[in-house]
């Protein structure tokens, strides 16, 4: 749905500033307490030389790789995250949206790219996936984490669809929330098969408090 597409972008463009505050002031307890460091040890298990940072957002994930010493270009379509980002130091950073990015108007090859918790959309998403051969140098990775169906599901049906968004447990500064296409983990396959990727690893990190899983984390590869 077009107009689902267009409204996470508007969305995320007008909450750059709070959701700025909310990554580098740590008010988000899932992700200091579990899905920071399972995207890292994802990352890490890979040994990349290079990674491009598909939805860096305002760079976290950056710094952290460009501070061990890995080659690293964050890529966000928001051009006030990526000011966000460039401003606070380590890394490479360039403005644009998923749809360039498919089409291969990155132009760069790195070891490993990875998507955390920036995969939203429907086509788009689809769109990217199948343009990701085109970013990974050979024998590369992608890993993508993103919210558990399982978790993530509520009371809704369990079937792919759009669902309303929600910034509960961000703090303070919000709009209203972007909507966010929902995979079962059978939808999450499909796209993958679909885009000519291998499924390699399945990683489900558990929350310490909760005991359920705080996020799912796939890690792909282009066969051949």
């Amino acid at each position: 749905m077009r107009d689902a597409e267009e409204a996470i972008l508007r969305v995320w463009h007008d909450s750059a500033a709070p959701w700025s505050r909310a990554v580098r002031e740590g008010r988000i307890a899932s992700r200091r307490r579990v899905t920071d460091a399972a995207v890292l040890a994802a990352i890490h298990a890979r040994a990349p030389r290079s990674v491009i940072d598909l939805g860096c957002g305002e760079g976290w994930l950056s710094r952290a790789l460009a501070g061990q010493g890995i080659d690293v270009l964050g890529v966000d379509m928001v051009p006030a995250l990526v000011d966000a980002a460039s401003t606070a130091g380590a890394g490479r950073y360039r403005v644009m949206d998923y749809a360039a990015v498919a089409a291969g108007g990155l132009g760069e090859r790195a070891d490993l790219v990875v998507c955390n918790f920036s995969l939203l959309g429907d086509a788009s998403v689809d769109a990217l996936l199948r343009g990701m051969p085109a970013l990974l140098a050979p024998g590369g990775a992608l890993v993508i984490q993103t919210l558990h169906p399982w978790s993530a599901g509520g009371e809704a049906p369990y079937r792919d669809g759009w669902r309303e968004g929600s910034w509960a447990g961000c703090g303070e500064g919000f709009g209203a929330a972007a909507p966010w296409y929902f995979r079962t983990l059978a939808g999450w396959q499909r796209s993958f098969r679909l885009a000519g990727l291998a499924l390699c690893e399945v990683a489900e990190p558990l929350d310490p408090e909760t005991g359920r899983p705080a996020s799912i984390l796939f890690t792909l590869q282009v066969p051949g």
